[in-house]
């Protein structure tokens, strides 16, 4: 490839057809057709590369363009023109960015034979900003602007996100934690209780071997209740009733108030009938009974504090899952276990209204990811879907392989994107929501994670009634450019 005017030059004359420059004067002109020059490339040669440093302003004379952006191993066709006269290359060349080197953004290939005037990006940057430096301190004002308000809200944004999560883990946390405190009073209620009845039952005289029967059936008794099958609610209540009415027969103490214990630990009247066999003097059954009940319900309340302090750990290694605190930033990782950890980091948000229906393919590879930032876009995504649900309906997660990327479809039962909208859904500060509910960053940052950042793509399809959001991710490590 030639460099600017080795192929030729452009009078002013031809210049001023050009509609960029027909607005300038005869001196200016006289300065850029001395500082530019016309370049010829072949059909099909690749005129300037995505991520190259952009060093030259580019403006089409003749021929037919293509660009296109890289979006994993594929090239995505942006914009296809063969109008005189459009610009392209280091188009913001003129906007002072100490130390920040500018790259191409696109690829531009020349789709036939085709010739550009060219400029350097230093010469197309000196006469921006000294021949229009009002206009330049406005594009420059609205740029930086943009970008700094772009990055305040983006941090805002996070900030806020990561109260809404703090909110609703703590929310969670406060569950089993309430039910574990609960229990543990419970529990000391009932050991008392029982150190009382087995005084009890010694004071009655009961033969050592007597008691020592007891002793064995409890632990019996305490086996079959961790085997016992889990009834259904009307199950339980048939069962309640037939051990209420055996204990009501046989005067036993507070009979109905003990049956759903005993229901609920899976005994049935042939345990009665069993305990009553072990037990030999009559007055000592209601004791007995009381005795294995408290044993019963010291068993359930250890199983409730066992649960609620699982669900913590759970919750907590959920959450340093999320944050990947402890983890590689690059890794390879297995997709689902960042989805669920950040549906159970949303659970609180999701509520009870949103059914969360999850249908993975667990034998799909791992793939190269930074997992904090696509956790982030799971983030994303989700909380849009359940805000467009207004908190009732379906949450669909699937996951599946096409061709060399994994697909992560995550679909809502809301009331879709209009069409005019969808291709708007990525762009900055764009937003459907309700002044003051949403920024319009989200998916822009969700987008370039995913597209940038990880060589993949995110691809939106809504009617009313199913919207997905499919976002794709290569199986294999990016070449670096």
């Amino acid at each position: 490839m030639s460099a600017p005017g080795e192929s030729g030059r452009l009078t002013p004359a031809e210049l001023r057809t050009l509609f960029l420059f027909e607005k300038l004067t005869d001196e200016q002109l006289d300065w850029i057709a001395d500082h530019g020059g016309v370049r010829h490339v072949a059909a099909g040669d690749l005129v300037i590369a995505e991520g190259e440093p952009a060093d030259e302003f580019f403006v089409l004379l003749s021929g037919t363009i293509a660009l296109t952006r890289r979006v994993g191993q594929d090239d995505v066709q942006t914009i296809r023109t063969e109008q005189r006269g459009v610009y392209m290359g280091a188009t913001q060349a003129y906007i002072r960015d100490e130390g920040l080197e500018r790259r191409y953004l696109a690829s531009m290939r020349a789709l036939d034979d085709s010739d550009f005037f060219v400029l350097s990006a230093e010469d197309f940057g000196w006469m921006m900003r000294e021949w229009f430096p009002m206009a330049i301190h406005l594009l420059e004002g609205l740029t930086l602007g943009m970008r700094n308000t772009q990055a305040a809200i983006s941090e805002r944004q996070r900030l806020v996100a990561l109260g809404a999560l703090s909110a609703g883990l703590m929310h969670e946390l406060n569950n089993p934690a309430a039910a574990a405190s609960r229990a543990t009073g419970a529990l000391r209620q009932r050991v008392a209780g029982m150190r009382h009845k087995l005084g009890m039952l010694a004071a009655g005289k009961v033969a050592p071997e007597r008691l020592d029967a007891l002793v064995e059936l409890q632990e019996d008794v305490i086996e079959r209740a961790a085997k016992a099958p889990t009834l259904t609610a009307m199950q339980a209540a048939d069962r309640e009733d037939e051990l209420g009415d055996w204990m009501e027969e046989h005067n036993v103490t507070g009979g109905w108030d003990l049956a759903p214990v005993f229901a609920q630990g899976g005994l049935d009247i042939e345990c009665l009938e069993l305990i009553k066999a072990k037990v030999v003097e009559p007055g000592l059954l209601d004791q007995a009974i009381h005795w294995i009940g408290y044993a019963l319900e010291t068993e359930q309340l250890m199983s409730d504090i066992e649960d609620a302090t699982g669900r913590v750990s759970s919750l907590v290694a959920s959450a340093k899952q999320y944050s990947q605190l402890d983890r590689a930033a690059h890794q390879w990782i297995d997709v689902h276990t960042g989805l669920d950890s950040t549906l159970v980091m949303l659970g609180h948000k999701i509520g009870d209204g949103v059914k969360v229906v999850k249908d993975y393919d667990r034998s799909l590879p791992q793939v190269p990811a930074h997992p904090a930032e696509l956790n982030q876009v799971w983030t994303n995504i989700i909380d849009n879907a359940v805000q467009a649900m207004h908190g009732a309906g379906t949450l669909t997660i699937r996951t599946y392989r096409e061709d060399d990327h994994v697909i992560v479809s995550i679909g809502d039962t809301g009331p879709g994107v209009p069409e005019k909208l969808r291709k708007r859904v990525f762009e900055p500060f764009f937003t459907t929501k309700a002044v003051g509910e949403g920024t319009g960053l989200g998916l822009d940052i969700s987008y370039r994670i995913v597209v940038n950042g990880h060589g993949g793509d995110i691809v939106l399809q809504s009617q009313p009634g199913d919207t997905k959001f499919l976002v794709s991710l290569p199986v294999a490590e990016q070449a670096s450019r």
